[in-house]
């Protein structure tokens, strides 16, 4: 099944409905990513690097404004470079 097959029902769904898909979605998301963890009452359920309170929404924003992975590793020194690359992954170590 293909997403736009399914956007007819999505859209048709609750606002509720719709809050629960996306939790299901993010759940499944973040169980598959490692170094990636959502925790009940740590940054209001937010999806957050593993062992900390920054939540993925933040460093994907920084990222969206042209924020370098320089300039994050700065702001966030417990994050450090992905051992696969030279830039910071969404399954970023610490």
């Amino acid at each position: 099944m293909k997403l736009k097959d399914l956007e007819p029902q999505l859209l048709a769904l609750t606002p509720a409905e719709k809050f629960q898909a996306i939790q299901l979605l993010t759940q499944s998301l973040a169980s598959n990513w490692s170094g990636i963890e959502k925790t009940p009452g740590v940054c209001g359920g937010d999806v957050c690097i593993a062992g900390t309170r920054i939540p993925v929404w933040v460093l994907v924003n920084y990222r969206n404004l042209g924020v370098s992975d320089t300039e994050l590793l700065k702001c966030y020194p417990t994050l450090r470079i992905s051992e696969r690359g030279s830039k910071l992954q969404p399954n970023l170590h610490f």
